[in-house]
């Protein structure tokens, strides 16, 4: 980034009329935006390139194409179709707009790390990418906008926040429900005592991971299904599931998600792809980010559902709150409880509810004040609402929760530290990282 891009924009000239800008609106409770983002309002300092375009990519362009001062120049997937899709869209958006803007496309990350003229990248790939593809972009000093879960593995994750650090980098990491006032307004009443002490947290995310069992298909000619695969050691055949096809024209875009991330050998299950959100709220609630629970159990091990005991001694279970198995979180406190989740507020105190305000309209995914955070926090260097620390320690608890299970037994952490105790056959550890196959590396 240039100097002249480094120097800030005052948060007024950014969003025109509010002191507090686009920034403020993602971190305060009970505010979100009631009118459109006015996306000329700035010139362009922050240009972007997108690594992965699927579906969640898809939803982040949207709202990354509504911020002031944004550009989108550039785009990579081993997928051609994807690529083609990206810049239709964005040409589409530019023509509008009337802006004249060179979009790139490119078939390997490396290709567009090397374009000089992008100073951030948005990262949505599969899990088991995240952290290779992040640490070379911090490398090659870019900001990193890094879709939950953070990693595939926690050693992975211990790297990461390494290199961040290291290169003096932003890396915000996607959870996009730390940035949305629901979830801000349960944590503050927790955290201010509204409840009294948490002693117990009920945070279901769903089942961990199962062996892949699709059928082998015949992969599409212009999908790059080796570098898809990347570091992974595993045979792992194509079916449409994992990278669901799409079609231009007529356009038809992705009608599941990829399915790659419920099977063990390339993502973690509900427990990472839901954990990343509801664990994270848990842990943000009971103050443990950066920190962790000591004490894994296991589904199965005396317990229906995995239990997180932490040194405090609040307990969390991935159980549900209600009959309908609503994906949330429920906090138990000495003085009574409060329940949190998309769309959804209830508390024992009627008078904790907060007054309902208009829904926001569209997926949580385009959730465009997390986005328009991660764009304040270039521009001021300065971490965002959710940094690479706090996204390692929740990813941490959820890649923990599928190691108990993995072993069938419980397992004792030290999440300072960040070694598992008492691991006398060392399998705990072991299954902390995996080997990558041959020529892949993750530094």
């Amino acid at each position: 980034m240039s100097e002249n891009k480094k120097k800030k924009l005052s948060r007024r000239s950014f969003f025109g009329t509010s002191v507090m800008g686009a920034a403020g609106l993602a971190i305060l409770p009970g505010v979100v935006t009631s009118s459109p983002i006015n996306p000329f309002a700035a010139p362009a300092d922050v240009r972007l390139g997108f690594i992965g375009m699927g579906q969640q990519s898809m939803f982040l362009l949207t709202g990354f194409m509504q911020i002031p001062g944004v550009e989108i120049v550039a785009g990579c997937d081993v997928y051609g179709i994807k690529r083609k899709r990206f810049e239709k869209r964005v040409n589409a958006f530019n023509a509008k707009s009337g802006k004249n803007v060179k979009i790139e496309t490119y078939e390997k990350f490396e290709d567009l790390l090397k374009n000089k003229s992008i100073n951030a990248v948005v990262i949505a790939v599969p899990d088991h990418s995240h952290a290779r593809i992040a640490i070379a972009a911090l490398k090659a000093g870019k900001e990193v906008y890094l879709e939950k879960p953070l990693t595939f593995t926690i050693k992975e994750g211990q790297e990461l926040v390494k290199c961040v650090r290291e290169n003096k980098r932003i890396l915000a990491v996607g959870s996009m429900q730390r940035s949305t006032p629901n979830f801000q307004n349960a944590v503050k009443l927790v955290q201010s005592g509204a409840i009294g002490k948490i002693e117990k947290v009920n945070a279901y995310v769903g089942a961990p991971p199962k062996p892949y069992d699709l059928p082998e298909e015949k992969t599409p000619s212009d999908l790059n299904w080796d570098l898809w695969l990347g570091s992974l050691t595993a045979k792992i055949h194509f079916n449409h599931e994992l990278d669901p096809p799409i079609s231009i024209d007529p356009e038809v875009n992705e009608k599941i998600w990829g399915a790659w991330r419920w099977y063990t050998e390339m993502g973690g299950g509900f427990t990472t792809d839901w954990g990343a959100h509801m664990f994270d709220i848990a842990q943000w609630g009971l103050g443990m980010d950066r920190n962790g629970p000591i004490e894994i159990s296991p589904i199965g091990d005396g317990t229906e559902y995995m239990t997180f005991k932490y040194a405090n001694g609040a307990v969390m279970t991935s159980e549900p709150f209600d009959e309908k198995k609503t994906k949330g979180v429920k906090f138990w406190g000495t003085k009574g409880w409060i329940e949190v989740a998309r769309g959804y507020f209830n508390s024992s105190d009627p008078k904790l509810i907060p007054a309902k305000k208009e829904e926001r309209k569209g997926p949580d995914e385009t959730n465009v004040p997390h986005q328009v955070n991660f764009i304040e926090a270039i521009r001021a260097q300065k971490d965002p609402i959710v940094p690479v620390e706090i996204g390692h320690s929740s990813c941490t608890v959820c890649t923990l929760g599928n190691i108990a299970c993995q072993l069938h037994r419980t397992i004792k952490w030290d999440p300072i530290k960040q070694v598992f105790i008492d691991d006398k056959d060392g399998a705990a550890t072991k299954m902390m990282h995996y080997q990558y196959r041959e020529g892949y590396n993750l530094l």
